[in-house]
């Protein structure tokens, strides 16, 4: 089981959102939060309301130097993490051939690139001390995309495999590192601002409170992997269907075209 009160919880994107509901609940559970952020008010806004369990940093998760240079600030000013929440993302909503060049490539470098230089930061740490949890925050375009997601589900479904090769190698290393991936719907925080559902019942648009706490629980109770809502591991398995089949449920669930009002956040 993962203890959250009295360790080191670095969380990514911690300014707004989920990153925020996260940090949130790390400081009411007796954590102290490494909050990483692009936006600078964000990060006084949080570290104002909790001054003693809150260290801020601004990063530029884009930048692999930057993102280096304030791991390395981390480490000369806490010593260590003890979990580490790979939670930022960003979504451009567009198709293939709208997306322009450097839309792709910060989208590839904040939601999937940065996971790579943080784990490889804090990690020999986290081994050093024989303990630590790493936390990748995917999605469940992941497993079932839409049309207008080619940047974002392409990011998630390597942090997805990202997290899949990083059990196994801490397996084979018999170390005592947990890791925990977790592949949310769409969450009605605002990025996904004019995404749909077809079937609210089975698949709806989260609650990020709800899903904060569930993210909590899951590190808690050292789970490996968290699919929301719990319809979602149907189509989790549907992809061992035939392919035309298996478009014809995304179809029938409205999933397809669940992007097409698709407006998100300023």
């Amino acid at each position: 089981m993962s203890k959250i009160a009295g360790h080191h919880v670095l969380i990514t994107g911690a300014g707004s959102g989920i990153g925020r509901l996260l940090a949130d609940r790390v400081i009411k559970k007796g954590g102290f939060v490494i909050a990483w952020d692009i936006k600078q008010e964000a990060l006084d806004s949080l570290a104002g309301a909790n001054p003693a369990q809150v260290a801020p940093y601004q990063v530029d998760l884009a930048s692999k130097d930057t993102t280096q240079l304030a791991a390395q600030q981390v480490l000369r000013d806490h010593g260590g993490v003890d979990i580490l929440v790979n939670n930022a993302g960003i979504v451009s909503g567009k198709s293939i051939l709208a997306l322009g060049d450097e839309e792709i490539e910060r989208t590839f470098a904040v939601n999937i690139l940065a996971h790579y230089w943080t784990v490889r930061a804090f990690l020999p740490g986290m081994i050093e001390r024989r303990r630590g949890h790493i936390v990748t925050i995917s999605s469940g375009a992941a497993v079932y995309p839409a049309p207008l997601l080619a940047d974002y589900a392409a990011t998630k479904s390597a942090a997805f495999g990202f997290d899949e090769v990083l059990r196994l190698e801490l397996k084979r290393g018999n170390l005592p590192i947990k890791n925990t991936v977790i592949c949310p719907y769409y969450i009605n925080t605002g990025m996904f601002e004019g995404a749909k559902t077809r079937f609210n019942f089975l698949l709806p648009i989260l609650e990020p409170e709800e899903v904060a706490d569930k993210i909590i629980q899951a590190i808690e109770k050292d789970r490996q992997r968290l699919i929301m809502p719990r319809f979602a591991y149907i189509t989790y398995f549907g992809r061992l269907l035939p392919v035309n089949w298996l478009d014809r449920l995304s179809s029938f669930f409205g999933i397809s075209r669940s992007m097409d009002d698709f407006v998100g956040k300023n």
